[in-house]
């Protein structure tokens, strides 16, 4: 069905419109009733489901909250908030920095100014995405009803500096506060492991009764979103298949606890090898690609 039948005789919608919703910058909250049509037009009849899309419509983050931040948002990233809002459960991995909503506002910043000069952004572009970045945790991690977490990080993420040594021990005390939560599991993946290794980034929603969805950057900066079965259940496994060789809960926060009382010229004693050694092995398995990307 095209946007020019979905709307035909609708009040107040139109095609341009419809695709504003459809990428996240507007809702139906001004008319549910356009809801409610557009759904049996696109052949959704289970009572339920439409009585649960209405009340995540009526409940969803407002436009106004993102207003100051969505010119400097990527194509598809003003959906991805949303969706990010209303998760249960967050499945993520990130090969080379810290996942995006566990950064502190220090580790952002540095982050994305180191970025400036290669993407030609502004200082306001920065601030803006700061914001936005430390907003989202609130809303999705320290919130009344926060999502539950299942992390796993790349070695190499906490082993790279980012910005100066106290930015760098600022970012392992915030990790560690999340990774001590009954609802949050984080997981290291050393450098020693040779088996399945993803080289990008990707998260997982738990949307509850809604279908699962699954987020990867693309190389241009865009985000894209799949609910697709066949692409949730193909990162699902490449998830699965790096948790199982990672360190295990304890461990992996023991191995945080060394990382902040030793320097980030001294690598833990646990993989007792160079710091050169260890971060020409992660350039390698980040096969030199994502190594600018945010976290998310």
């Amino acid at each position: 069905m095209t946007r020019k039948e979905a709307v035909r005789g609708l009040k107040d919608l139109s095609e341009p419109t419809l695709a504003r919703i459809e990428l996240g910058e507007l809702n139906f909250r001004r008319n549910i009733g356009n809801l409610r049509t557009l759904l049996k037009r696109y052949g959704v009849t289970d009572e339920a489901l439409v009585d649960r899309l209405i009340a995540l419509n009526r409940e969803g983050p407002s436009e106004e909250w993102l207003a100051p931040y969505r010119s400097f948002m990527p194509t598809g990233m003003p959906t991805y908030v949303g969706l990010e809002a209303e998760a249960a459960g967050i499945t993520a991995y990130h090969p080379t920095v810290v996942y995006g909503l566990l950064q502190t506002e220090a580790y952002a910043r540095a982050l994305l100014e180191a970025q400036r000069p290669v993407d030609d952004t502004t200082s306001e572009f920065v601030d803006r995405h700061v914001e936005l970045r430390m907003e989202r945790k609130r809303r999705v991690l320290d919130g009344d009803a926060p999502a539950r977490l299942r992390l796993v990080l790349g070695e190499a993420a906490l082993r790279v500096p980012v910005g100066a040594a106290e930015v760098m021990r600022g970012q392992y005390e915030e990790v560690l506060r999340f990774a001590r939560r009954d609802i949050v599991s984080v997981r290291i993946l050393p450098f020693t492991h040779h088996g399945y290794r993803a080289p990008h980034d990707f998260t997982i929603l738990d949307l509850g009764e809604l279908p699962s969805r699954v987020q990867a950057d693309s190389a241009w900066g865009s985000v894209s979103t799949s609910d697709k079965p066949r692409d949730v259940d193909r990162f699902t496994r490449r998830f699965a298949a790096m948790e199982s060789a990672a360190l295990g809960t304890e461990e992996s926060i023991a191995y945080l606890e060394t990382c902040l009382e030793t320097s980030l010229e001294t690598c833990p004693q646990t993989y007792p090898r160079t710091c050169p050694e260890a971060r020409r092995e992660a350039g390698s398995a980040a096969g030199g690609v994502g190594l600018v990307r945010d976290g998310g």
